[in-house]
């Protein structure tokens, strides 16, 4: 069903948005391994609904529960097993949405996909509340690349066609790390924040939504971590990222804007720093090159669509009647999904990076 990811760090997924509970299944986690479960409950709000009047009102407290590989703090080294279960749906919001798919979303696809037996409410297993479980298994990776000095930070980048400057190397500490984190729009420039929020509620007014980009970096990685060609650090980023609803693009380094440099321009050119360690004046590759890590921090940014769930009347079909019909989506939903998604895509990417480290410690790189 394409549920699961991982060579190393393996997780498996499953549950739907208005089930009983939704859950993930975790190998991988070396034995012994004191879990900060302080931690991982903060990263669990970060993404959990109702924190603010930019979101949807649901509210979750996604408090998880562990029923499994874990006794006494530590981690028995045996698959690691958490549930998260449902408390607030509403599942009548969806009746609707039964015979007429929503534009945009996954109705449609997933109705044909599953022989109309998928889960509607809610969106079932198509929903970005099956996010959750990633952000578990990401802040556990998270804790265990910090162990290893790798940090990993990020922000959003733009909301609609209101853009953050980019990251600078300086950027990334520790320090900034933790005041993102209690941002509900962490950026860098803070005075673009009033803009973003005015821009969100609009869209909440007029009963539609909007989208935006992340940027995302990990700092601390060592050169020679991935592979070329198939299982490239880019590929399996890249292969994680559309795995998170509302993905729509990403691009590493300088992006497409690489296409319109020479090669003079694009390349980066190397020295070595006062640590006697090999560096490049500029990282238009984004920290990768052959798919392997060169040792500059790997940066990429993601693209995010607009929700698909907005209350404007949408033209669709009615697969009752089998003629053109409209739908005004009722129920809760996120205006932007974008504040939201920063610690799922900082997730996703924890766990990229862990599965790749102990990939890298067979052949003892």
């Amino acid at each position: 069903m394409g549920s699961n990811f991982g060579k190393n760090y393996c997780i498996s997924i499953f549950g739907e948005s208005h089930g009983t509970a939704l859950g993930i299944n975790i190998e991988g986690i070396p034995a012994g391994t004191e879990l900060d479960l302080d931690f991982i409950r903060e990263e669990m709000k970060r993404r959990a609904p109702g924190r603010s009047e930019l979101a949807t009102p649901r509210v979750e407290k996604d408090e998880f529960e562990i029923l499994s590989g874990f006794i006494n703090g530590k981690t028995t080294g045996t698959p690691l097993a958490m549930i998260i279960r449902n408390a607030d749906q509403r599942s009548k919001d969806y009746s609707e949405i039964a015979k007429k798919p929503r534009p945009g979303h996954a109705d449609w696809s997933g109705m044909n996909r599953y022989n109309g037996f998928n889960d509607i409410r809610g969106s079932g297993h198509f929903s970005g509340r099956i996010t959750a479980p990633l952000v578990f298994a990401g802040a556990i990776a998270k804790q265990l690349l910090k162990e290893k000095g790798i940090l990993i930070a990020a922000h959003i980048k733009s909301i609609k066609d209101i853009k953050d400057r980019d990251f600078e190397e300086s950027d990334i500490t520790q320090k900034n790390i933790d005041k993102w984190r209690k941002m509900i729009l962490p950026v860098l420039n803070e005075e673009i924040i009033p803009k973003m929020e005015e821009t969100i509620l609009k869209a909440k007014e007029n009963k539609d939504s909007i989208g935006g980009t992340v940027e995302i970096t990990v700092m601390g990685m060592k050169p020679g971590i991935g592979n070329p060609f198939f299982e490239s650090m880019e590929s399996e980023l890249a292969r994680i990222m559309f795995s998170v609803p509302s993905i729509k693009g990403i691009e590493f380094g300088a992006g497409f804007d690489i296409a319109k440099m020479t090669g003079y321009e694009a390349n980066d050119e190397m020295y070595y720093d006062e640590k006697g360690e090999v560096k490049s004046y500029t990282n238009n590759n984004g920290g990768l090159i052959g798919g392997i890590t060169n040792g500059m921090p790997i940066n990429f940014k993601v693209a995010i669509k607009p929700p698909a769930s907005i209350g404007k009347r949408q033209k669709t079909v009615n697969l009752e009647t089998e003629k053109d019909d409209f739908l005004e989506v009722t129920g809760r939903h996120d205006p932007a999904i974008v504040p939201r998604a920063i610690v799922v895509l900082e997730a996703a990417t924890a766990i990229v990076i862990l599965d790749q480290l102990l990939e890298a410690r067979k052949y003892n790189i």
